[in-house]
């Protein structure tokens, strides 16, 4: 019994990781599931009702104050908004008290995913680049998809440290700051001086309403789909406005400690009243109450990421998988493998991404800059590597900036889909034949 207690405040320090870890792991199950349903969709017999459908039109709003969009423009634009959100959220939190907090923790994840965009960037331009139209897709491989791959480690459970998930989540938040700034400063289309003048007043108006303390979501949501259509109009594309949003929500707590204490000793007194009456009841009772003072006690960033978090994971994702990953595969498949597109992608998602990642992380430990995480060696830091050209879920995003509905874009997809696949594969054999950590 007393050798487990020196292990409980290390648990406890690592509960709130495990719970993200845990769910990002399931909802990249649940991504997996929606990309295979969306490419056997795509290539069966039913492949004209999988287009028509993504091709529907919604309308939101009343008469001339309405936005009308395909359904498949409504997931890009409008549900990945709240996707990078959450982007945001994990950014903001990982800089403020996560692995990005200290300078010398943060060099490891910022360097490796440098490594890891800018290698593959590279790649992809010295074998796509002579084609203009193709070279526009750089950015396609630089991503790494946090859900996949975090998926692919829970598959092999207790033999990966702890710290080697720390590292991958942190460097994975890392890259998709980079692809947020690549999109927004690479990928948008003409912009509109008003529509930004009026991006800019509501940002504005959102930092107001920090500073002056207002903690209520309700303010910062509306305020936050104002930001979202005058970022839609502006020309920079709208899920910029998700991350926009998360730098401005409030990351202090402020508790009353007065208040809070005493709804703390009225719940001990309730817990003693009904404990002896109906111990079942006085049970989810207690878990009810500490629930609602845990809560009360949280920031609004870390409750707003805790809230949205399982719709993103559960429903935004594999729905925004399901609307893009089907590909209809026509033609020759060695002919489409070594189309320079195709072949951009899967160089820069597979060797650019194992290279870049590994050789970032070598030369900054060899520097003495940062050290490895406890538990974690040279083999855990290739696999994960390999599990960075699982690029997905950003890498068809940008793709789809990039290409629009050319034909390029299907090539991309193929490039996409295959190298996640082979990365996931051997990332996976890498770390299964590392000995268990303990």
């Amino acid at each position: 019994m007393t050798a487990d207690l020196p292990a409980q405040p290390v648990d406890r320090l690592l509960a709130p990781f495990r719970e993200f870890s845990a769910r990002e792991a399931s909802g990249g199950v649940l991504l997996m599931g929606a990309a295979l349903i969306a490419l056997v969709w795509a290539n069966s017999p039913f492949a004209d009702s999988y287009i028509s459908l993504w091709r529907t039109p919604l309308t939101i709003g009343f008469g001339d104050v309405a936005l009308s969009k395909s359904l498949h423009l409504w997931i890009n634009d409008g549900l990945m908004a709240v996707f990078f959100l959450v982007v945001g959220l994990e950014i903001k939190r990982e800089v403020l008290v996560g692995e990005l907090a200290s300078p010398r923790r943060a060099i490891l994840p910022i360097a490796a995913a440098a490594g890891g965009a800018v290698l593959p960037a590279i790649l992809f331009l010295l074998i796509a680049g002579g084609d203009a139209d193709a070279a526009r897709g750089w950015g396609v491989p630089m991503a790494t998809d946090i859900a996949f791959a975090l998926g692919v480690l829970a598959l092999l459970g207790s033999r990966i440290p702890v710290g080697l998930k720390i590292f991958l989540t942190a460097l994975a938040i890392v890259d998709d700051l980079l692809a947020v700034m690549v999109i927004a400063l690479f990928y948008s289309a003409d912009t509109s001086a008003v529509a930004l003048g009026a991006a800019g007043a509501i940002l504005v108006v959102l930092v107001a309403v920090n500073r002056l303390g207002v903690r209520r979501p309700l303010v910062y949501a509306l305020l936050g789909i104002g930001l979202w259509i005058a970022i839609l109009q502006s020309g920079i594309h709208a899920t910029i406005a998700g991350v926009l949003l998360a730098m401005t929500i409030p990351a202090r707590t402020r508790i009353d400690p007065t208040d809070f204490l005493e709804r703390a000793r009225g719940f001990v007194a309730d817990f003693g009243r009904t404990v002896e009456d109906d111990p079942d009841a006085a049970h989810h009772a207690a878990l009810w109450e500490l629930e609602d003072l845990t809560e009360s006690a949280q920031a609004p960033m870390l409750r707003m990421e805790h809230a949205l978090h399982p719709w993103v994971a559960f429903l935004i994702v594999p729905l925004f998988a399901l609307s893009n990953a089907g590909v209809p595969i026509v033609g020759d498949p060695v002919a489409i493998a070594t189309e320079p597109l195709v072949l951009g992608v899967l160089v820069g998602l597979i060797v650019g991404k194992q290279i870049g990642i590994t050789l970032a992380a070598w030369l900054v430990v060899r520097s003495g800059l940062a050290a490895l995480p406890d538990g974690v060696t040279w083999r855990h830091i290739y696999g994960v590597a390999w599990l960075g050209g699982i690029g997905f879920t950003m890498s068809l995003f940008v793709g789809d900036l990039a290409y629009g509905e050319s034909p390029e874009l299907t090539l991309a997809k193929i490039g996409i889909l295959a190298a996640s696949v082979i990365a996931g594969a051997v990332g996976y054999l890498i770390l299964r034949s590392v000995g268990p950590s303990r």
